[in-house]
């Protein structure tokens, strides 16, 4: 409710007493940042200092209200960097092509766009046809499991009543609004086919790149499960 409320508040400002706080703080950005200019969608509670952040219910004022889901407010080719961490599994997969269309118009050639989102491999990985499997699941597996049906599921005894990794993976595909789950070979067929070269895959928190280092929301999680279920991308806007 307080997220809709802040939206609601916002377009008010906007549209009715043409206050657009949003234009100036693009603005300010584009014309005051001195080095680098980054992009992040999505930011939620990561906000990054440097960065332009974005989300769909700003969390404060100086946080850009921004709709992935529509063209992006921004002249063609401003961004050096572009980040997006576990936002583009919560639209459709038609709307996350026009997202990841938008990221390369706006950055520079040679700018660096990161993308990272729930990995469909890891969901499938935790599955075990029989509990009993000679192949156990690593311990950090066993980790998200258990966390997982404990925390995640508020009506145990209807949705979840025995630790089955079924459980998990039937919520995980439709919790917190998922619409489509990604995994690599299909991250990495829309970045090819948009234009982006040199997709690399890259482990939570590192990068070649000195900007696009340590910037996920890992805290949010007990250590080590955003890494087991992250698939993170990056690609380049050809020079």
């Amino acid at each position: 409710m307080r997220k809709k409320l802040r939206s609601f508040l916002r377009r008010a400002l906007t549209e009715k007493l043409g206050v657009n706080r949003d234009a100036k703080l693009i603005d300010h950005y584009l014309s005051e940042t001195v080095g680098p200019k980054k992009l992040q969608l999505g930011c939620g509670r990561n906000y990054l200092t440097g960065w332009l952040n974005s989300d769909f219910y700003p969390r404060t004022s100086d946080i850009l209200h921004l709709d992935v889901t529509a063209p992006l407010p921004f002249p063609e080719g401003v961004f050096d960097y572009v980040f997006s961490e576990h936002v583009i599994e919560h639209i459709s997969y038609p709307s996350g092509v026009l997202m990841l269309r938008e990221c390369f118009r706006v950055l520079k050639p040679g700018g660096v766009i990161r993308i990272a989102t729930p990995d469909l491999a890891f969901l499938i990985n935790l599955y075990r046809a029989d509990e009993s499997s000679t192949q156990p699941r690593e311990a950090v597996q066993q980790e998200f499991l258990e966390f997982f049906l404990a925390n995640e599921i508020k009506d145990r005894a209807n949705n979840a009543p025995i630790d089955l990794d079924v459980y998990l993976i039937n919520k995980f595909v439709r919790a917190w609004g998922h619409e489509f789950i990604y995994d690599e070979k299909t991250l990495k067929y829309v970045f090819n086919d948009l234009g982006f070269t040199d997709v690399v895959r890259r482990d939570v928190m590192e990068s070649g790149h000195t900007a696009l280092q340590d910037i996920e929301n890992i805290d949010r999680k007990p250590p080590g499960h955003i890494a087991l279920e992250t698939v993170v991308l990056e690609g380049s806007r050809p020079i």
